[in-house]
């Protein structure tokens, strides 16, 4: 009986290195992201998620080392690697003037894609945001924002979404509504790479929790398994499991990197 053969992952990464000058960013990181899973990059600022994001985009090019992108080299075959994600930084690409409906058709058009007032209708109901469709994005909240933002990726059908810290400065209602946009995105089998520096962002969302501490991977795992990292503590005789967050400061300790250079 013949092995089926293994499936590529969405995202390899091996052995990157970047630098400026005297500050090395990124000292030999590797990962994968499976295919349709929520892969969680967390760090503090300064750790190198940003960077990593920036070289997975073909924004950036690396100082050694390789990586892939739907199973394309970012370095050879950038166009292509263009080709297979959509990116979504830490401040809503949406343009305020227009109607949320306006700025999907926008996008839609842009990209040369059929009936895209169809489009348009699909995402809007898609994110729940059908009611405010005609409403200037200026009179939109945070989280409205952010998930049109998102919605306005996903024009194209893009395999890989790469999700750059996509709740900084929104309030806790807001980050729930996030929360939910990306679980959806998986649930659809779209790849998504996610930076945060929220233990509990990490812990809600993601299949795969890697941890980057002054430009390399530490730990990378399951929740489960990174908890497994430290004993439970006991509290009056009642056994506590350890959270991510005890899991985060146990391997980082206090001696972080306090560069901001992402």
């Amino acid at each position: 009986m013949s092995t089926p053969p293994a499936v590529e992952p969405a995202i390899r990464v091996e052995g990157l290195e970047k630098s400026y000058q005297d500050l090395h960013v990124l000292r030999g990181v590797d990962f994968e992201v499976a295919r349709g899973s929520i892969f969680a990059l967390l760090g503090s600022n300064g750790a190198g998620k940003t960077t990593i994001v920036r070289i997975l985009c073909t924004l950036l090019k690396a100082d050694a080392g390789t990586a892939s992108v739907d199973g394309r080299d970012v370095a050879t075959q950038a166009a292509r690697v263009r080709e297979s994600f959509s990116l979504t930084g830490q401040f809503a690409a949406v343009d305020e003037i227009l109607s949320g409906r306006e700025n999907l058709v926008l996008v839609a058009k842009l990209r040369h894609r059929e009936d895209p007032v169809a489009i348009a209708n699909d995402l809007l109901e898609r994110f729940s945001l059908t009611e405010a469709a005609n409403r200037k994005v200026a009179t939109y909240s945070g989280g409205m924002r952010r998930r049109l933002d998102i919605a306005m990726s996903l024009i194209g059908d893009p395999p890989v979404i790469f999700l750059d810290e996509p709740t900084t400065g929104l309030d806790p209602e807001a980050r729930i509504e996030v929360w939910d946009a990306v679980r959806d995105l998986a649930r659809r089998g779209t790849t998504v790479l996610l930076t945060t520096q929220y233990l509990e962002e990490a812990e809600q969302l993601a299949d795969r929790i890697a941890i980057l501490h002054k430009g390399r991977i530490i730990v990378d795992g399951t929740l489960a398994e990174l908890k497994q990292l430290l004993p439970p503590a006991k509290v009056e005789y009642v056994e506590k499991q350890p959270s991510l967050e005890d899991v985060f400061f146990a391997i980082v300790g206090e001696d972080r990197d306090t560069t901001a250079h992402t």
